[in-house]
């Protein structure tokens, strides 16, 4: 109870920072299936609103710092699969 998984995910950028910067962590289980989207971000946090992490992921990032890190809160062994953090900043993607 209480416990949280860091996903770490940095990033550089040879453009200025601005609000179009956009952050996208999809995820696809183990066994297989369609890639989700799990989180996005555009100026602001958009966590999912649907489907196993809803209302547990926690945007830990700061991307005036190159930093576009989440974490899970609760994790169970079934969340186990692939996590992808997309990271675009206009015009440099």
């Amino acid at each position: 109870v209480g416990e949280q998984a860091l996903l770490k995910c940095s990033f550089r950028s040879s453009s200025p920072i601005t609000e179009s910067l956009l952050v996208d962590w999809t995820y696809r289980p183990l066994a297989g299936g369609q890639m989700e989207t799990i989180f996005h971000y555009r100026s602001v946090p958009h966590p999912t609103a649907a489907g196993r992490f809803k209302d547990r992921i926690i945007w830990l990032g700061n991307v005036a710092n190159g930093d576009a890190s989440i974490a899970i809160q609760s994790p169970e062994l079934s969340d186990n699969g692939t996590f992808i953090c997309s990271v675009k900043n206009p015009p440099d993607v």
